[in-house]
């Protein structure tokens, strides 16, 4: 697995693989491939699919694969919060989808990021002989792993250790925030007005240095005025335009470091009477379900929590099959999604 990654992770054969070979559905194969006695198939579609699975090189870790190989049925996946921000819930779909590809439940417990809730939850599941953790955070960030979690079956979700011990899957938020501000450098705008979000978060921190890092491949000068601290949130991107539009030279386009803060910067250029993108071009980061509704919609990049949870599944699965990814710390493309905020 490569440093950087985009959706589909390292081309492993996947169960759609072995039913598209085989001629058969998804569930035939999961059916034949987990052994399920009352399932009712022709010994020729049987062996359809495991002549497929075979030439694919497609290996299934199922439930009743305890015994000698000491593969366990359950993921567990930990996340320090779900309710203030969509992106563990879609992380924890990740999980559960490449989960299930191989035969394995997933399992989705809360601890609010509290030590002792993280110890309970671990000793609790231990009882049920788990493959191993996923780890989870809501803010991209260095974490200390619980020593509930210490071991080699476990794998960081959107966080990451000191001493790279662990291994974790992270958005790729630099390469993120150059392409976001390539995209306006390619429609023409030269002076671009940023942004950003919270400071001393690793998202605001990396948003900017792609930033900073698109101005200079195209030769445009940095100037730190047109860079503005906002907190994630619709009225810092409402203010923050505003003292943006105020300069004796106001920016043509505006990179926004996530949509929620587009949006009040979507509201700050409807009271001053500027349209977007005819008069000036916004732009978002993470596609968040209102992007697509805004008016008009939002150009913006995917922070990509379900590919995310599927890599971190796999890397999981790998590692307790015997296998080690090349590097240890993954990071996943933002792809850009292009709607009507910049011409």
């Amino acid at each position: 697995m490569s440093e950087n990654t985009g959706r589909g992770g390292r081309g492993r054969p996947t169960m759609m693989d072995v039913a598209a070979m085989a001629g058969v559905s998804q569930a035939t194969v999961s059916l034949v491939l987990n052994g399920s006695p009352g399932a009712k198939l022709a010994d020729a579609t049987r062996q359809r699919v495991l002549d497929a699975a075979h030439k694919l090189g497609y290996r299934l870790i199922g439930r009743d694969s305890r015994g000698a190989s000491g593969m366990q049925s359950t993921v567990v996946f930990i996340a320090d919060e779900l309710s203030t921000d969509p992106w563990m819930a879609l992380a924890f779909q990740g999980v559960r989808d490449k989960a299930l590809e191989f035969g394995i439940n997933a399992c989705l417990a809360v601890s609010h990021g509290e030590i002792n809730i993280e110890t309970v939850v671990a000793s609790q599941m231990s009882r049920l002989s788990p493959l191993g953790f996923i780890y989870g955070t809501i803010l991209t960030r260095l974490v200390e792993v619980s020593p509930a979690l210490a071991g080699d079956h476990t794998v960081l979700l959107n966080c990451y250790d000191a001493e790279r011990e662990y291994p974790s899957v992270l958005p790729g938020d630099l390469l993120g925030g150059r392409t976001a501000t390539e995209r306006l450098i390619a429609a023409g705008y030269k002076r671009i007005g940023f942004i950003n979000g919270q400071q001393g978060v690793d998202a605001a921190r990396d948003r900017l240095k792609g930033y900073r890092q698109a101005l200079a491949s195209n030769d445009i000068p940095f100037d730190a005025a047109l860079v503005r601290p906002g907190n994630w949130e619709p009225d810092s991107g409402y203010e923050m335009t505003l003292e943006l539009m105020a300069m004796d030279h106001p920016p043509h386009a505006i990179f926004c470091a996530n949509d929620m803060m587009a949006l009040g910067c979507y509201d700050a250029l409807a009271k001053l009477g500027l349209k977007v993108p005819d008069d000036i071009a916004v732009i978002g980061f993470d596609d968040r379900e209102i992007a697509q509704h805004m008016h008009p919609p939002l150009t913006t990049l995917i922070l990509p929590h379900y590919e995310m949870g599927e890599i971190a599944a796999e890397m999981l699965i790998d590692g307790a099959n015997g296998l080690r990814a090349r590097h240890n710390r993954i990071k996943v493309e933002c792809e850009l999604v292009e709607r009507q905020s910049v011409e």
